[in-house]
């Protein structure tokens, strides 16, 4: 038998092969950096453009100001239908005696927020003591006064081209001058539901849709999504009909969200007849779309667990669900919550499915119930950017703050539980 005998490379080739696997190790290093700093800036842009135009929605501008309560228009057995809008615009007509002119005065008017009167109207139902006595109010101004105030609207231009003329201009910046103005956080935004004001309209509506909803879609997908993969994973037999259903768990994870809404239009709301625009419906239509994850993912967590796991318990005599049920299972507890709440996490941000059954109905006040007509995060950010008034841009911008700082505490959580429960082999 012949050998065969391999000739070493010349020292200058060799030297020029190491030179040019250096050079293709350098090249990756820079497409990879390239790519990495590519989406960091994409990403530094886009949060950069969301907080310049919401900062201003987290602030709301306020007038203090003092009202006189009259007995005349306010009654005690009949507070609710009393006369607090003019209550409260005769407060400002006291600050500036000279507006005499009907006109001037609806404009002086126009100020304070519509919300005003609702204000005063709630201290007096805690309080009807109040009647007949002068107070000082802190309302919200109205949205032109807001965004005026916040710099939104310039002064410099055209009085034909801003909701606010001059003189009204004259009069807040008598207002300013008073120290009448405040401009503090906005609590409106997280505590308050929607309105067709913008300065008067919140998330909190739409926070707790998306809370019920999201717990309706945990309570089905979770426990359904495990017992489905561990059937699948370890009892399941190995053949063409196991197979059609593995692949078919993973075509529906890659279908796009409005088939599970029209899925959930025609089933849910046109057969079964459920109540449109429930929190109900909306946690069964995302928890359809939520269970193709969570199945890959349990998947996924319980083949990661050794073989010397089962093992050992089959060699000390435990039966088959013993071994998967006290050993294998908890032990992928970990991979397993952790895709439940990236599951849900994109479950938080889907937006067509919801449309598509009414969750994006004006609703002016947080569902009690997961019955009860709600809207979604997603659905309140679609309104209010297809709203025309100018306020509603910052708050759009906001609610999408708002929407991310929840899915990033989610993934922080994912990430959390990996790391705390995770078992090195």
């Amino acid at each position: 038998m012949s050998v065969t005998t391999v000739q070493p490379l010349p020292e200058d080739q060799a030297k020029k092969n190491i030179q040019r696997r250096k050079s293709k190790n350098i090249r990756l290093q820079i497409y990879g950096l390239s790519a990495i700093g590519t989406a960091v800036l994409l990403l530094g842009i886009l949060f950069s453009s969301l907080l310049y135009t919401g900062a201003s929605a987290f602030t709301q501008t306020h007038l203090t100001f003092d009202v006189k309560i009259d007995p005349n228009l306010v009654k005690e057995d009949d507070i609710f239908g009393s006369n607090f809008r003019g209550i409260v615009r005769s407060g400002l007509y006291s600050l500036f005696p000279e507006v005499t002119n009907p006109r001037d005065q609806r404009q002086l008017g126009d100020i304070p927020s519509n919300g005003a009167q609702f204000t005063l109207r709630d201290r007096v139902v805690e309080d009807p003591s109040l009647i007949g006595q002068t107070v000082s109010i802190t309302v919200p101004v109205s949205d032109a006064f807001d965004q005026f105030y916040k710099g939104v609207i310039p002064r410099d231009v055209p009085e034909d081209q801003r909701k606010v003329s001059n003189k009204q201009i004259v009069w807040w910046d008598q207002l300013v001058d008073n120290g009448q103005v405040s401009k503090p956080f906005n609590w409106t935004l997280l505590f308050s539901a929607d309105s067709r004001f913008p300065e008067l309209a919140g998330l909190s509506g739409a926070i707790v849709g998306s809370f019920y909803a999201l717990l309706v879609c945990f309570l089905i997908s979770f426990p359904v999504g495990i017992a489905a993969a561990v059937y699948l994973e370890e009892f399941a037999p190995k053949n063409r009909w196991t197979d059609l259903i593995e692949v078919n768990i993973n075509n529906l994870a890659a279908v796009p969200s409005v088939v599970f809404g029209l899925l959930g239009l025609a089933v849910f709301l046109q057969f079964f007849g459920l109540p449109r625009s429930a929190p109900l419906v909306g946690g069964m239509v995302l928890s359809l779309m939520t269970l193709p994850t969570i199945i890959i993912t349990t998947r996924a967590a319980l083949k990661a667990v050794p073989p010397s796991i089962r093992e050992g318990g089959f060699g000390i005599g435990a039966s088959h669900q013993q071994v998967v049920m006290h050993h294998v299972l908890p032990l992928a507890m970990p991979g397993i919550l952790t895709g439940t709440i990236i599951g849900l996490a994109q479950a938080l941000g889907e937006t067509a499915p919801l449309l598509l059954i009414g969750m994006n109905a004006f609703i002016t006040s947080a569902p009690g119930g997961i019955m009860d007509s709600a809207t979604a995060l997603p659905t309140q950010i679609f309104i209010w950017a297809d709203s025309p008034e100018r306020g509603f841009v910052a708050r759009t911008s906001a609610a999408i703050l708002v929407l991310i700082g929840f899915l990033v505490v989610m993934n922080l959580i994912a990430v959390v539980l990996r790391q705390r429960f995770q078992r090195k082999w």
